[in-house]
Parts: C-alpha cells; structure tokens; sequence
C-alpha cells in the first residue's frame, strides 16, 4: 500500500484489517536476516496508519515483521522500548513446518530461489 508522508513516498508490503480485533494489520517482508533498524521502519508504518486510516474505536495497529532468519536476543534487545504491538516471525521456518512433506519435495528451495535471483 502507497503512503505519501511529508513528501515522500512509503510502500507498506502488506495492510490487513481484522475484524474480531478490530485494528489494521501491518506486514513487512524481508528476504534478509533480521537487521534492527526494520523494528523502526516497521513502527513508523504503525504510527501512519494509526495516524491517517485508524477509527477512534479501533485498536492500535500491529505490526508483524516476517525475515528470513533472526537471532533471538537481538530481536529481544531491538523490540524493548517499543510500544506498539510488534512480532517478528522467521518465514523460513514457519513456512517449512506448516508445509505438507509431498509439497516440500515438489517446490524449489531457498537456496535455489536465491540463486536464480541473483
């Protein structure tokens, strides 16, 4: 979703609104490791949303980071000090351990996707 902010253009990779919560979701996805300065961008997507699309009745955003790694500890040390309701998720192992196996075995894997990327 486009978001113009004082003059400058933002993409935010995802936008939900949920219904039984009733707050907008936020999703960033990265295809690198976790880097704490996404923890930032991330929240400044929360703040506009809350900002410019929020009701009064709805609930703060959540923000929901998916990467394809990421260090416990550093994520811990990134995320403390932030009030809005963050998560950061590895996509990587989430998606192979919720796949069924005769999947698995037909899809090409990480590695093989990042090499025909580059």
């Amino acid at each position: 979703m486009h978001l113009e902010v004082g003059d400058q253009d933002f993409y935010i990779d995802l936008l939900f609104y949920h219904l039984k919560l009733r707050c907008y979701v936020v999703v960033e996805l990265k295809t690198s490791d976790f880097v704490p300065g996404y923890v930032s961008q991330l929240t400044m997507y929360q703040n506009i949303v809350d900002d410019l699309l929020r009701h009064h009745d709805d609930k703060p955003t959540i923000g929901l980071l998916l990467v394809k790694g990421k260090n416990k500890v550093v994520v811990e040390y990134s995320l403390a000090g932030y009030t809005n309701p963050i998560g950061v998720a590895d996509w990587q192992q989430e998606l192979t351990k919720e796949m069924p196996n005769d999947l698995k075995t037909s899809l090409p894997s990480i590695e093989e996707i990042e090499r025909e990327m580059e």
